[in-house]
């Protein structure tokens, strides 16, 4: 075998052997890292790897470090977990379900604007899927409604905070969009490339993740009217609807205010992710104060928490890019090319393939696991191919929204399960989840039929 196919075939396996160790249960990072190791070990014996290829990874570690967009990441984190230390999201699903409650469906439809404000004022998918499970599940099944409609509408309202801006999976994606967009444009002669950055995903993301929204409140409303047993009304008292209006102001106002000031001025070119973030970060601390909720106590664990959180995604990335030396350089960059480039239907088709290759690793990967081993090896070829930067990223965004809903390892059933009554089985939070899993895909099956949804917003903004 000559050393080309060699290298090649080594790089195939590699990736394989990877999602393998995975299954077994062995820790991403360490996996990722480990195997990569050892097969360039067995390329280097065949003479188709130089190890000192390495010599790149600590620059490529202080280039993480020192970079200026990804210290948005814990500072969002931080908002998000400060946010929800301060029980805002208990106050909002209280005050949803005395104005929607009159209503078949109302706390169904309030579950899911509550996941939607939380997704854009927090972006923390645990958090919300487990506060949501402690109130507004019990609250559900006390009213009569079926367990299944119930813990399907908690688990995909608590995942909108993958897509719908300020997203961690966004800034990433963006980041390393920016990247590789740059280099294939210039390996293309392309000197000067339209930079690609974190608001313009964010800006192309804002009306997808209005879509899901949409998508999730027509489901509720449809199966409301026709099957109402499934979701009954829950009266509101009189002494509730009395203090309504002030409700409404004391626990939308606040979070409102907040993703204002952060999306606004983003989109609107005032401040970067990076900037914004730290707004958000102190506007959380704000509100957390205004409640009688900012103590030493909460704010260490808030900080424990944004720490550990940041430190488990870095960590994957660190050993991400182990994987990505060792592939690209046995050969695999163009074998992922070749594959891509020759599919009949041309570049559709080959978006169409990685969307599918993806959707079925989110039955066993994390998010954050699937970009930082797909998006090195495809995002190169099908942006070669004259693919939108911003659609792909947001495509790929709502596609891997589903990688916490599908089961075995999704890990919003996870949260839900864990704060679940005891007597629910765990069948009906799988079966709950499948009419929102299909509507994720329908949503990507709209994004792909018409990319000026994600588009359309970053241009205008752009001008």
């Amino acid at each position: 075998m000559d050393p080309v196919t060699l290298g090649e075939t080594l790089a195939g396996l590699m990736f394989f052997g990877i999602i393998g160790f995975l299954l077994l249960g062995f820790p991403v990072a360490f996996s990722l890292a480990g195997v990569s190791l050892g097969f360039g070990a067995v390329g280097w014996f065949f003479g188709v790897f130089d190890p000192s290829n390495f010599g790149s990874l600590p620059n490529r570690y202080i280039g993480f470090m020192t970079n200026e967009v990804l210290v948005a990441v814990p500072l969002f984190i931080f908002m998000g977990v400060m946010l929800e230390r301060s029980q805002i999201a208990e106050q909002l699903l209280l005050t949803m379900g005395k104005l929607f409650g009159n209503l078949r469906g109302g706390l169904g439809i309030s579950v899911i604007l509550v996941g939607a404000m939380l997704a854009a004022s927090t972006g923390v998918v645990g958090a919300t899927v487990v506060t949501m499970g402690l109130i507004s599940l019990p609250a559900m099944l006390r009213a009569g409604y079926d367990p299944k409609i119930a813990t399907g509408v908690i688990c995909a309202s608590g995942t909108l905070g993958q897509i719908i801006p300020p997203s961690t999976v966004l800034i990433f994606m963006g980041d390393m969009l920016s990247g590789i967009n740059s280099q294939v444009q210039m390996a293309k002669g392309n000197f000067a490339p339209v930079p690609v950055s974190v608001g313009d995903l964010f800006a192309g993301a804002i009306l997808p993740g209005l879509l899901l929204v949409g998508l999730y409140l027509g489901y509720v409303i449809v199966k409301a009217i026709f099957d109402p047993k499934a979701l009954p009304a829950t009266p509101v008292s009189p002494e509730d609807r009395a203090t309504l209006g002030r409700d409404i102001m004391v626990a939308l106002v606040p979070p409102l205010l907040l993703i204002m000031a952060v999306l606004g001025s983003i989109l609107g070119g005032i401040a970067t992710p990076t900037e914004a973030a730290s707004v958000g970060a102190v506007g959380a601390m704000v509100l957390a104060a205004l409640r009688w909720r900012l103590s030493f106590s909460i704010l260490q664990q808030t900080v424990i928490s944004t720490a550990t959180i940041t430190s488990m995604v870095f960590v994957i990335l660190l050993g991400a890019s182990v994987f990505s030396v060792v592939f690209r350089l046995m050969g695999g960059d163009n074998l992922v090319h070749e594959f891509l480039s020759n599919l009949p239907g041309g570049t559709l088709a080959a978006v169409a393939v990685v969307m599918g290759i993806m959707f079925l690793l989110g039955f066993i990967l994390d998010t954050f696991e699937i970009i930082f081993i797909v998006i090195p090896i495809t995002a190169p070829v099908l942006l070669a191919l004259d693919v939108d930067p911003v659609w792909l990223g947001v495509l790929v965004g709502v596609n891997l929204q589903t990688s916490f809903l599908t089961p075995p390892f999704g890990f919003a059933l996870f949260y839900l399960r864990g704060v679940a009554p005891a007597d629910m089985p765990t069948s009906a939070i799988y079966k709950g989840i499948i009419p929102f899993v299909i509507l994720q895909i329908i949503a990507i099956a709209i994004l792909f039929a018409f990319p000026g949804i994600v588009t359309w917003l970053p241009r205008l903004i752009a001008g």
